[in-house]
This record gives C-alpha cells, structure tokens and sequence, in this order.
C-alpha cells in the first residue's frame, strides 16, 4: 500500500493545487508539504485529522492502512 506521501502527492495533484496552495489551505508552510511528500518528515496526528478533513478521506486512507476513501 501506499504511503501518506505518495497519498497526499496524488490527493493534491487530483486538486490541481501546487505545494505552496495546500499550505494555505492547512495553516502549514510549503517547505513541510514538500517533507511530507518526500518522507522527510512524517505528521502529527493533528496534520493528518487536518488533511483528512481537507481532502474529505479517512485517515486510514492517508496512511495507507486501507485503498477506500
């Protein structure tokens, strides 16, 4: 399965928005999007709730623990 960067790369992708937009959008900075994507660094669960939320899937989905939304 899937990571959480490979997850959010596709889910941001699927949105048409860049880096820096979905940072806007989660109160993050760009440079902590571009982390997560590449693994660097892994989010808080509070990061994850945000993005589940945000991309309206389950958090099971963005770590990768399911394929269903």
């Amino acid at each position: 399965m899937k990571n959480f960067g490979v997850r959010l790369k596709e889910l941001r992708k699927e949105k048409g928005l860049s880096q820096k937009a979905l940072a806007q959008q989660l109160g993050y900075n760009q440079s902590m999007i571009c982390f997560w994507e590449n693994g660097v660094n892994e989010p808080t669960e509070s990061a994850i709730r945000k993005t589940a939320i945000f991309f309206n899937v389950s958090a099971d989905y963005l770590l990768g623990l399911t394929d269903e939304y």
